[in-house]
């Protein structure tokens, strides 16, 4: 049950919740342990934001 916590925080923050909102939600006293322990990045959005930064220097 506990994954679930972990699935849901990185989720929300995928979707733009804004990690205060999520802290809030999830109840934790200290953002840190929202975004440092729940949060995690996956392959796939960390392909996303390298292909955000090629475009943004393919426009210069």
């Amino acid at each position: 049950m506990h994954v679930l916590r972990h699935t849901f925080a990185t989720r929300c923050i995928e979707g733009g919740m804004k990690p205060k909102t999520l802290q809030i939600i999830l109840g934790h006293s200290n953002i840190g342990i929202t975004m440092n322990l729940y949060v995690h990045t996956t392959e796939e959005e960390k392909l996303k934001e390298i292909e955000l930064v090629a475009d943004a220097l393919n426009v210069v």
